[in-house]
């Protein structure tokens, strides 16, 4: 009987080892409240981003980049790092634009966005662009 003793003793030393062990490495998990509305904010700013790009596959966009020498992957880029009340203001201009103008008014908006990153030092792309700092 004290044989079977001496072996639990080191059973259960390992066992409390590995449980210390796992509650040390384990990830607490958190919860809380989302609401609705940021939820659906999110989720637009995500199809928002999604329409511009997809407007960036039509050939009068590339056209008109290309004669600027701007790449798409560029724009792209920028896109993807528009903060959420930038792009709903670049939506907005969107929407107010005339239906034909479009395009125009589509790359010229990419063009003074990509000049004011120019002048905050964030990009380097056009060079008659000089930094502000």
């Amino acid at each position: 009987m004290s044989g079977i003793r001496k072996h639990l003793r080191y059973v259960s030393f390992f066992m409390a080892m590995m449980m210390a062990l796992g509650s040390v490495w384990s990830a607490t998990a958190t919860a809380g409240m989302v609401g609705t509305g940021e939820m659906i904010g999110q989720q637009q700013v995500q199809l928002d981003r999604q329409e511009l790009i997809s407007m960036l596959d039509r050939q009068d966009v590339q056209a008109k980049l290309a004669d600027l020498g701007v790449s798409q992957d560029q724009v792209k880029e920028r896109i993807q790092n528009l903060t959420p009340a930038e792009l709903a203001d670049f939506e907005r201009q969107l929407a107010e634009a005339p239906a034909g103008q479009d395009v125009v008014g589509i790359i010229v908006l990419f063009l003074v966005v990509f000049i004011i990153t120019d002048m905050l030092c964030a990009t380097n792309i056009f060079p008659f662009v000089n930094c502000i700092r």
